[in-house]
């Protein structure tokens, strides 16, 4: 068996990722609760909240672009050396008690098309860097790692909260410094060269700058003015291409209704409890150990993960972790304590990592690299392209209803996910991690793009 801890550039990205995504849940943990102390306006929290991942969802598309089209690791860098800039500013503004709803707003929809544009290329260099034989062990690492990010992110941001929102700051930035310089080393690992022809690696730039220039690759036929042009760079055309790709393929599609709904009602059911912990006056300590709480029993979930994906079928752990949440996101509704909160989505937050590492790897080896970033980005459309709603549903829902009719609203969508999941004859089909390769062979008959083949 291969060895995934043997793959340095692997273990350099992951500290690399890693370190931007404990950036990134520090803000997330931080922005709604700075906004509900300086605004005391769940309405305009929601906003704010609602205007990043809108942000981020719409500019995600471009970021796949540019993966497909540059190299990766690049991208990474450039993306974590923007990341150390904006988490700067926002140290200063907070050290300066500049913080108020215009400038959360804006430095938060700063920060989401920084997420946007180079977040995607990150994700697909995993493609690049991973075999298809540890890509299900890989993807089960990331979620461990996630939920270890879950588990100190609460807690950290909530003791720098206590300080300050410039310390989220600052430790925000070092994050970013971190990741600048762990992606700087990737490329120059041993191992690098191997992999350097990789699509997204460089390699593809030279067939681009061919095609562009009308000329054929060597051995070729002339190309047509048709082929020439299918081969320019066409931003519009190639996030069609993505998306178009994924639609024809019956193994992935039918996950991408599912995945929009529930991300949609789990995330309003959180941001609702938590906008709610706030208003209830509880600290942000106390809301930061309520994460940490989720955190363990993911932790716990992602530490099953490597060897539950091996022999159960990604379709089956999907339709159990589905039916799972919309039960845990029920119970919400009846308990008001965090202690309880934590215990009620035990048994849900058991199953994300699971679920998450079977999906995740099945798309990870069905999707040829060239079209990576691009299906990556499609895919994301779907999996956040609802979630501006959540915050503005948690917000206006708690101004307008009360704590426990907005939970049920998306208690429902979370319903209906599960329903859509259960009754799927494509997601039930979806094998186990030593079958992802042969069932995706059964769909290569699709074509690729012009842009890639």
């Amino acid at each position: 068996m291969t060895s995934l801890w043997r793959n340095l550039q692997y273990v350099t990205w992951l500290v690399s990722d890693t370190s931007k995504g404990l950036a990134a849940t520090l803000f997330g943990f931080a922005i709604p609760l700075i906004a509900l102390f300086v605004t005391n306006d769940p309405a305009q929290a929601g906003i704010i909240g609602g205007v990043g991942v809108a942000l981020r969802v719409t500019l995600t598309l471009v970021g796949g672009v540019l993966a497909d089209r540059h190299r990766r690791i690049t991208l990474m860098l450039l993306g974590a050396v923007i990341g150390v800039v904006l988490a700067g500013a926002f140290t200063l503004l907070a050290a300066g008690d500049a913080l108020t709803f215009g400038s959360l707003l804006v430095i938060d929809a700063l920060l989401a098309v920084r997420t946007g544009l180079f977040d995607t290329a990150g994700e697909a260099a995993l493609k690049d860097i991973v075999s298809a034989d540890t890509m299900g062990r890989a993807m089960a690492a990331n979620q461990a790692r996630d939920a270890a990010m879950l588990l100190v992110g609460g807690p950290l941001g909530g003791a720098l909260l206590v300080v300050g929102g410039w310390l989220v700051g600052a430790v925000m930035a070092l994050c970013h410094l971190l990741s600048a310089v762990t992606a700087w080393l990737i490329p120059r690992l041993p191992g690098a060269a191997a992999r350097s022809d990789a699509p997204g690696a460089g390699a593809d730039a030279v067939a681009g700058a061919d095609a562009d220039a009308g000329v054929a690759p060597s051995g070729s036929p002339p190309a047509t003015d048709a082929a020439v042009r299918a081969t320019r760079p066409n931003a519009l055309r190639e996030v069609r291409e993505g998306f178009a790709w994924l639609f024809s393929r019956p193994d992935l599609r039918g996950v991408l209704l599912i995945l929009t709904i529930i991300n949609l009602g789990i995330n309003t059911v959180m941001t609702t409890i938590v906008y709610s912990l706030q208003q209830d006056g509880h600290s942000p300590a106390v809301i930061g150990w309520m994460s940490a709480g989720m955190g363990v029993t993911m932790l716990a979930g992602a530490l099953l993960a490597s060897p539950i994906v091996s022999r159960v079928g990604a379709g089956s752990l999907m339709m159990i972790g589905l039916v799972a949440l919309a039960l845990g996101s029920a119970a919400t509704v009846f308990v008001r304590d965090p202690l309880w909160i934590v215990l009620v989505m035990t048994l849900p937050n058991l199953m994300l990592a699971p679920v998450n590492a079977a999906m995740g790897g099945y798309f990870m080896v069905a999707t040829p690299s060239a079209l990576m970033g691009r299906a990556s980005s499609a895919s994301g459309v779907f999996g956040m392209g609802a979630m501006p709603l959540a915050p503005l549903i948690a917000g206006f829902g708690l101004s307008w209803l009360d704590r426990s009719g907005t939970i049920l609203i998306g208690v429902g969508l979370c319903a209906i996910a599960a329903l859509l999941a259960v009754t799927s004859r494509h997601l039930r089909l979806l094998p186990a991690e030593a079958g992802w390769a042969a069932h995706a062979r059964r769909f290569e008959h699709v074509p690729l793009p012009a842009s890639v083949s």
